[in-house]
């Protein structure tokens, strides 16, 4: 959850940074800091207002780097926190990913004589990154060797004493984004940390690194090779990604899920044709006409969002789905067909794994599709074709917005898949107009909130808890179990509703409440049969019902 930020311009760098970290705090971090060329470094753990704190209000640099830290190699502390600096502490340098031959690096690098003052493999990324930087050697230059080096993943930042006019940014698996001001110009891991200054922004791809001054900004290939680059506009506005009012994202952006649905349906809704529009897909009939097999890819919210979306599949357009978690498919022996396709999904368009699949997908002559939010990001530009969410940015660290707008995406994509196939004129017209009809019906589920909270409140102190559905709601019981995680640290589990009987049932007593997907259709029975299961052994159970 780390977050990079950095600034080379005309402006006092610290307000710029202090407030891009805010910017990135939704993402969760253990400690914080910032280095300013001619004023050093300062570093703090907790929050970025601790940072705040020990900063002097009279420094004027200009260029700077700053960091929050979610601690993976040592505790939080301020020795593990970044900046970290090579030996001679000339080279300073920030870092998202994890350098995985480190410790071989770092032997190396102690024979030559380094003394290392954390316990993080940044610090010997910044130690190599010295090694290599001679005299007559450029900053760029000893970057570029030194991740020549490196095994993993990274994205960083990194500048120098010696050339102060200048900060080198490059990129591998982790994301990296510049912002493109007047004689200015912003680094950051995350759009959200630029809004206020710019939407123009350049997108860096794996294997790339880039030269910044206070001129002009460079974007090469890791062996040196130009590369020419229009600025992507990003279209979203500061007041999307701030909280409107709300006490946190994570309830401002439940809130926007009728909005969410409006606007990803929003021009793509055919109800003469009974049918989708999907810009993404034009010229792609002929070839989606003739797969015989669709693979989804995808982690976290977006794997359970295509569990969904190949029941929508299949259901309206009779194509084989397979769903996989990009993070295991992508190391998997792989039996490609070139009458497949592979369909990625992510909200950041920046997933390392889902990327890693994608890549593979490529190689191997398989055609590729993305479901992103992200205009412009990676997956959007490496896939063959695909589909924007329209989502707005997405600020809350578990994903509420882009979780409903890629189930939306996907019926719309199943819409559009099933009429070029079998699917009846009036079946089709049939789904636009319960696609029409989602957000009012969402508004009517939230007007609820106060009954949900009193409900939450009952509950509040259950250590565990259990999600079940059926069919197409048993994605939803995986994604409700892992937002209880992500946002409470209580346990739970999503799980089969017909599986209770194979092992689960006996966790269930008075003190492990269950939360059941119990909708009209055609389990409905066979899921009143499993609550009855819950409550003959005194379970408590909450169940998300048909109205009536």
């Amino acid at each position: 959850m780390c977050g990079i930020v950095g600034y080379i311009g005309k402006q006092r760098a610290v307000p710029i940074l202090i407030q891009g970290l805010h910017a990135l705090e939704y993402r969760g971090y253990d400690s914080a800091g910032i280095f300013v060329l001619g004023s050093g470094v300062f570093k703090a753990v907790g929050e970025v207002s601790n940072l705040e704190k020990k900063i002097p209000k009279d420094i004027l640099g200009t260029v700077g780097i700053a960091h929050t830290r979610w601690a993976t190699h040592g505790r939080p502390s301020e020795a593990n926190a970044h900046p970290h600096s090579d030996q001679s502490k000339t080279v300073w340098l920030v870092h998202n990913g994890i350098i995985e031959n480190y410790k071989e690096l770092k032997e190396h690098l102690i024979k030559k004589g380094s003394i290392f003052l954390s316990e993080t493999d940044t610090e010997v990324l910044a130690h190599l990154v010295g090694s290599f930087y001679v005299k007559n050697v450029s900053l760029e230059n000893a970057v570029t060797e030194a991740l020549t080096h490196v095994r993993g993943t990274y994205g960083i930042a990194v500048v120098s004493v010696r050339e102060p006019e200048k900060i080198i940014v490059a990129r591998m698996g982790s994301p990296i984004v510049l912002g493109i001001g007047e004689k200015e110009y912003f680094v950051a891991s995350d759009t959200s940390a630029i809004l206020p200054h710019t939407k123009q922004v350049v997108y860096l791809n794996d294997g790339e690194y880039a030269i910044l001054t206070k001129k002009e900004y460079f974007v090469y290939t890791l062996d040196h090779h130009k590369q020419e680059r229009t600025p992507d506009r990003i279209e979203w506005n500061i007041g999307e990604a701030q909280k409107g009012g709300y006490a946190h994202f994570m309830l401002k952006e439940i809130m926007e899920a009728p909005d969410v649905l409006e606007n990803s349906a929003r021009g793509r809704l055919d109800m003469k044709n009974g049918t989708a529009k999907l810009g993404g897909l034009e010229g792609m009939e002929e070839k989606m006409a003739s797969i015989k097999r669709i693979i989804i890819v995808g982690c976290g919210s977006a794997y359970y969002a295509g569990l969904v979306g190949k029941c929508l599949i299949e259901e309206f357009s009779g194509i084989p789905v397979d769903v996989e978690v990009a993070s295991e498919f992508r190391y998997r022996n792989k039996h490609w067909n070139k009458k497949s396709v592979v369909l990625a999904v992510s909200q950041s368009g920046e997933t390392a794994d889902t990327l890693a699949c994608i890549k593979e997908a490529k190689r191997n002559g398989v055609l590729t599709l993305g479901v992103v939010n992200v205009v412009g990001s990676t997956i959007a530009r490496e896939t063959d074709a695909g589909v924007y969410n329209h989502a707005g940015p997405e600020i809350g660290v578990a994903s509420t917005k882009s979780f409903l707008s890629q189930i939306e995406v996907f019926a719309l994509l199943a819409l559009w898949l099933g009429r070029h196939r079998e699917l009846s004129l009036s079946h089709g017209q049939e789904i636009v107009e319960a696609l029409k009809s989602l957000p009012q019906k969402v508004k009517t589920v939230l007007l609820e909130h106060d009954a949900i909270k009193e409900i939450a409140k009952k509950y509040k102190d259950s250590e565990n808890f259990l999600y079940i559905g059926r069919t197409w709601n048993l994605p939803i019981a995986y994604e409700g179990a892992l937002k209880l995680k992500e946002i409470s640290y209580i346990h739970a589990e999503g799980y089969g509703a017909g599986e209770m009987k194979h092992g689960p049932i006996a966790m269930i007593d008075k003190n492990f409440p269950t939360l059941a997907i119990v909708l009209k259709g055609a389990v409905y029975e066979k899921i009143i049969s499993n609550i009855e299961e819950i409550k003959a052994r005194s379970g408590r159970v909450v169940a998300i019902a048909t109205t009536g």
